[in-house]
């Protein structure tokens, strides 16, 4: 009895710690931006709203904080984003196709050293397990070309391979049982 009633305050607990949370993060995007942004600058915070305002946007008085990080969120990419793909306007093709080739064996190469070293796996396993994580990796990270075509290739590629060697063992165990 005492311990469900314990976990019953706690549960209970939890859920006033998050609907109060949910309900102070609701009133702080509703405040004006400029206001609440001058009177954290006035006062010398040291954490200000100055890193939300977007460049080149204007921002009226009836601008809320909600509204400003809509429009922040909007942007397209991160900064590491932008600057990767103004370098990459100005690289050849070919040479774009092999960074991406030689980021993503990177990534693979990474995975097969930890699973060949922490695991017990043999060569073949930890090659495609490394191949899979590889893609997945490459997949989240920025790189040379611009959309998605090299990363689902990236990604499919270790899938097809995986599929391959599960066919391939099935086939065989079905010949040698029956």
């Amino acid at each position: 009895m005492k311990k469900g009633l314990l976990q019953l305050i706690l549960l209970l607990s939890l859920a006033g710690l998050c609907t109060g949370g949910f309900l102070l993060g609701w009133h702080v995007t509703q405040l004006p931006f400029n206001e609440t942004n001058a009177a954290l600058n006035k006062n010398g915070y040291s954490f200000t709203l100055n890193f939300l305002i977007p460049g080149g946007t204007f921002l009226d008085d009836n601008a809320t904080i909600g509204d400003v990080i809509r429009i922040k969120l909007t942007e397209t990419g991160s900064p590491f984003d932008k600057l990767l793909r103004a370098v990459s306007d100005r690289i050849p093709p070919v040479y774009k196709y092999l960074g991406d080739i030689l980021l993503f064996f990177f990534w693979t190469l990474c995975f097969l050293s930890f699973l060949r070293v922490f695991t017990l796996m043999g060569y073949g396993r930890a090659f495609r397990i490394s191949l899979l994580f590889g893609g997945i990796t490459y997949y989240f990270m920025p790189d040379l070309s611009p959309g998605a075509g090299d990363d689902v290739v990236f990604l499919l590629f270790p899938i097809l391979i995986i599929l391959i060697r599960f066919y391939l063992v099935r086939k065989n165990r079905a010949c040698l049982s029956g």
